[in-house]
């Protein structure tokens, strides 16, 4: 069935306390619960509720849902008591390949960033240095010759310039594979000890079976997080997800029926793919008007744009 003007939710990411450090995007728990009170907790339905209430139409337009990306520690360690304290049940969306040992470089790489350097801007630098002295230095002078930074992903008006050029190098210049390069030589600089930082990034098979016994869901977000998966053939779509599924149902003991696609990376062999499996809803990463969507393409409002109205109305 297909809707045209379904209510979002509000999506989460990144959580700092005196445990986890403050990031780029990150926020506190007391920011949270402003979040939470500024959207009403009586808008607020639990995820399965939201979930039946998709399926058969009957969402309204004061609807809202809590949502949480990337299978992250700091969420079940700053945001779960959170949830708790208000009586909220929330969607976490959740990669699995670091259940079986691996250690995903997105999630890797954004704690590289802001820990081992005085300020993002000091990282973006450090990072176009590293490149200019290498082999990428050419092909990813001569894209950015032509790069207008107030043209790309304008869908998420958080992005300064600086982070929507390095996120074009990174997924439209250099590829996975390459930057993976440019990262790891990086990290050799700087003497990472890659274990130890790992060691506290995600959340474990506890954390999660923890939260599904609490009343949460817990949804697809591929195997390995690809930040371009969408573009990928449709083969690989399906063993990103269905590598997903089988983790999680090893975990909750059910399949998944609900999933947000990692960096809002889609296209209808994802839809199929989904649709095949039995996902019943999906939620994108940003608010970006579609002239149809299905129950699969659910807008979020990303948790930066709400403080920001929050602070904006207390200036007024």
């Amino acid at each position: 069935m297909l809707y045209t003007d379904l209510p979002h939710g509000v999506m989460f990411h990144h959580f700092h306390d005196h445990t986890h450090p403050k990031s780029q995007g990150s926020i506190a728990a007391i920011e949270l619960e402003q979040i939470i009170k500024f959207v009403g907790v009586g808008n607020i339905l639990d995820a399965d509720e939201w979930t039946e209430r998709s399926i058969s139409g009957e969402l309204h337009a004061h609807h809202r849902c809590i949502t949480f990306d990337d299978n992250l520690r700091c969420q079940y360690d700053i945001a779960f008591p959170v949830l708790q304290k208000y009586k909220i049940n929330a969607f976490w969306f959740i990669y699995t390949s670091v259940f079986e040992g691996n250690h995903e470089k997105l999630e890797l790489y954004r704690y590289f960033r802001h820990e081992y350097f005085d300020s993002i801007d000091d990282f973006y630098e450090s990072f176009f240095e590293t490149i200019k002295k290498g082999k990428y230095s050419i092909s990813v002078s001569d894209a950015l010759r032509s790069f207008d930074p107030d043209t790309y992903s304008p869908e998420y008006s958080f992005y300064t310039a600086n982070d929507r050029k390095f996120r074009f190098v990174r997924d439209r210049v250099l590829g996975p594979r390459n930057y993976d390069a440019v990262m790891e030589k990086m990290l050799d600089d700087k003497d990472v000890d890659v274990p130890s930082v790992c060691k506290n990034l995600w959340m474990n098979p506890d954390h999660i079976l923890s939260l599904h016994k609490a009343g949460h869901q817990i949804g697809l977000h591929s195997h390995t997080h690809p930040t371009k998966l969408g573009e990928s053939p449709a083969t690989e779509q399906k063993s990103e997800y269905f590598r997903n599924n089988d983790a999680i149902r090893a975990i909750i003991g059910e399949n998944p029926v609900s999933v947000s696609f990692p960096c809002g990376s889609y296209n209808h062999d994802s839809l199929q793919i989904l649709e095949d499996m039995g996902v019943k809803i999906g939620f994108r990463d940003n608010m970006t008007q579609l002239a149809e969507r299905s129950n699969l393409e659910t807008a979020r409002e990303d948790h930066v744009n709400i403080l920001k109205k929050i602070k904006n109305m207390r200036t007024l």
